[in-house]
């Protein structure tokens, strides 16, 4: 019964392992939905997108010459997220020079809380550009600087100038994420399901920081 159960592990291994697409299928669709929704979670910031990337390094660590693998996921997810970044920005001066605003202004003052803001705008004051790099590594940091830096009327190359290595901060810092949690299990999907967990555990963290600390005391 021991050999026929270990043969029964044995076939569903080997049919797992061949219902996993070819390595060049993989990239091939998984680098453009990478880009993709890196560019899209960065304008609209309701996707998981340091979620993706520890996900999509997880998978990179398993293929054949990982150290490219890796490159080619950190490549694509900086540059995604700087995109994104830059065209969220550049929405939003519209907004600022527009006598109506924009809708995505509004977008970006409603998902930055006041006290928040008022922090950012402290930071940016003290630091300038440098922040952004804080913001992109803080879970919920980035709006709220990039709302105070519309706020102070930077303009869009400065901006650019303190993104660059904001994104790049970013993306390795999700990518380390995915290693980690791939390099702890020997399946690949093993490793995305901790990667991606332990990615969202740490962008709950604040808010649950908050919500714990913030609340007002009963009889107080």
């Amino acid at each position: 019964m021991t050999e026929l159960g270990g043969l029964g592990q044995a076939l569903l291994a080997d049919a797992a392992r061949a219902a996993v697409p070819p390595e060049s299928t993989q990239q091939a669709v998984g680098y453009p939905s990478l880009f993709l929704l890196v560019v899209l979670g960065s304008l609209v910031p309701v996707v998981p997108t340091g979620a993706l990337v520890s996900g999509a390094a997880v998978v990179a660590l398993h293929q054949s010459v990982p150290v490219v693998s890796l490159l080619e996921v950190f490549g694509l997810a900086a540059f995604a997220a700087f995109l994104g970044d830059v065209g969220l920005y550049w929405l939003g001066r519209r907004g600022v020079g527009s006598k109506n605003g924009s809708r995505w202004l509004e977008r970006l003052r409603d998902r930055a809380a006041p006290e928040r803001l008022a922090q950012a705008q402290d930071k940016l004051r003290a630091h300038g550009v440098a922040v952004l790099v804080l913001s992109r590594l803080i879970p919920a940091g980035r709006i709220p600087v990039m709302l105070a830096c519309l706020l102070a009327r930077m303009k869009l190359r400065e901006f650019v100038r303190g993104d660059i290595p904001a994104c790049l901060a970013w993306a390795v810092t999700y990518q380390v994420i995915g290693v980690v949690g791939g390099s702890l299990f020997p399946e690949p999907w093993e490793g995305v399901v901790a990667a991606v967990a332990l990615t969202l555990l740490i962008s709950a963290l604040p808010s649950l920081w908050r919500r714990v600390h913030g609340a007002p005391q009963r009889g107080a």
